[in-house]
């Protein structure tokens, strides 16, 4: 008999016997845990969004006071020559 046959096998032997009681509060202990995880994906992606927003202002604010895209001056002046 091959893997597959004896895997198929097992799993009908599983399903035909006793099944395991289920406690009556599953549903309610699932709903809750759901609404902890939906509650806390919303915070992470709040925390996210605010670090996000943080950053985008903190570097507005460098730019501004730094002016990265200007020319630095000149350290010495250029040779004059032809007078």
């Amino acid at each position: 008999m091959s893997g597959i046959g004896r895997k198929e096998d097992e799993v009908r032997r599983m399903l035909e016997g006793p099944h395991p009681q289920v406690p009556a509060d599953l549903a309610e202990r699932a709903a809750e845990r759901g609404g902890r995880m939906l509650r806390r994906q919303r915070a992470v992606r709040a925390l996210g969004l605010l670090v996000l927003i943080a950053a985008m202002a903190a570097f507005t604010v460098w730019a501004v006071t730094v002016q990265p895209w200007q020319v630095p001056p000149a350290e010495t002046t250029p040779p004059l020559g032809g007078w």
